[in-house]
């Protein structure tokens, strides 16, 4: 049996105490997430996460950190996400773009708030990635790699 775990990216941006997030539709319900979504082929982690705070906050993200890698299953679906968290700086937001079609709106929210509301946060992993980057967790973006497999079969020696 083969395993693959969707592999996604989450921006985790902070302002004056508040985190930017989005509110929307998933699976029927309306809850609160990170600017988060899947990789996609070709791309980095980086690049995605830069893509999707655009797509979804027509923010435009400044990568600075990695705050954590989560494992996480999720037995509703019987899926399993492996989620990388950055952390950085957002310039915008670009009132000329429209969002993706799936986010109702963007709003920044305190820990509080957010803990307040556990029912609408998409997952557990809202409020964890909040607390690993409130617990001052860092990593350098050089910790991650992206090599193509193509060039890297050839330089073998």
């Amino acid at each position: 049996m083969t395993f693959r775990p969707d592999v996604t990216v989450a921006a985790i941006i902070e302002r004056d105490g508040r985190f930017l997030v989005v509110e929307e539709r998933a699976a029927r319900r309306i809850v609160i997430n990170q600017p988060a979504g899947h990789l996609e082929r070709g791309e980095s982690l980086v690049e995605a996460v830069v893509r999707e705070t655009l797509e979804e906050t027509a923010h435009a993200l400044v990568p600075e950190a990695l705050t954590g890698i989560y494992l996480w299953h999720q037995p509703a679906v019987d899926r399993t996400f492996l989620r990388v968290a950055f952390t950085g700086s957002v310039t915008g937001p670009d009132a000329a773009r429209k969002l993706d079609r799936c986010i109702i709106r963007t709003a920044w929210m305190t820990r509080e708030q957010l803990a307040a509301r556990p029912n609408v946060l998409r997952s557990p992993l809202v409020l964890r990635c909040i607390d690993d980057y409130l617990a001052g967790t860092r990593h350098p973006l050089s910790l991650l790699s992206c090599i193509d497999i193509g060039q890297a079969a050839t330089t073998v020696t």
